[in-house]
């Protein structure tokens, strides 16, 4: 049985980490298999994407179990075994369509930045998170650098992550890790209730949005302005933007195309 499964409900994809003997920690050969999941997900005619764990456990991050034996290896060699690592953050950063992580039990780790890396992230009441690194003598990765200080302020991000300490549910609620927290039987129909959500808005309009928001950090107000004037004029000449305005004046629902 495969340790990544992926099953289609209508338009939005559910992608499950499917190891619980090890809490769905990703396997050593796992990143590329992670990296083609997005990169299929955003060539498909799936909307949104649900990632989740089995068996009430997200991800314990990377499977260390047996990576003693990197102690015997260059440096040039493990560089180049930690790119299929970011190879597989980038993948998820650059999908266009929206991302949903629903995180149950633990979310350490890369575990922690995977579902960081999402759009938003719902947890359980039983979710726990931490940049666990420094207590297993490692440095963050999995786009953590990045992405943690960018949802919880640098001060903040500093403390979670040179302690490594466990964040509960209730405080990943006040610090902004998660959107939204839910009981443990709840999980699953929440993210599907917004992901349906999602699938309201127009496909084209939803990647120019996701694009200016994750540049935003970076960008300048007079930069921003800038993007969003291209990325409207591209807009205001699709399709769905014409469906758009019928919808509305014929109070109905819009039948996006994503044209």
């Amino acid at each position: 049985m495969s340790w990544l499964l992926t099953r289609d409900d209508g338009e939005i994809r559910r992608l499950t980490l499917n190891r619980p003997e090890r809490k769905n920690a990703v396997p050593p050969e796992g990143w590329p298999v992670l990296r083609d999941a997005f990169a299929d997900f955003e060539k498909s005619t799936a909307r949104v994407l649900i990632i989740t764990g089995a068996e009430g456990e997200f991800c314990a991050g990377a499977d260390l179990g047996g990576s003693g034996s990197a102690m015997g290896e260059s440096v040039a060699l493990r560089h180049r075994r930690m790119k299929t690592v970011g190879e597989a953050a980038s993948a998820l950063h650059r999908t266009t369509k929206p991302t949903i992580a629903a995180v149950d039990g633990v979310a350490v780790g890369a575990g922690m930045n995977l579902a960081l890396g999402c759009d938003i992230v719902i947890a359980s009441t039983r979710a726990r998170f931490s940049e666990i690194f420094v207590r297993r003598g490692l440095t963050v990765d999995f786009g953590g650098t990045w992405l943690l200080p960018r949802i919880v302020g640098l001060q903040r991000a500093k403390e979670l992550a040179l302690s490594g300490r466990i964040v509960d549910a209730e405080e990943a609620l006040a610090i902004g890790i998660a959107v939204e927290v839910v009981p443990p039987d709840e999980l699953a129909d929440r993210a599907g209730s917004v992901a349906e959500s999602f699938l309201q808005g127009a496909p084209i309009a939803q990647m120019f949005t996701k694009q200016g928001l994750n540049a935003s950090f970076e960008s300048s107000f007079a930069e921003s302005l800038s993007w969003e004037g291209q990325s409207q004029a591209i807009a205001m000449g699709t399709v769905d933007v014409q469906e758009g305005i019928a919808a509305f004046m014929e109070k109905r629902e819009p039948k996006w195309r994503g044209e």
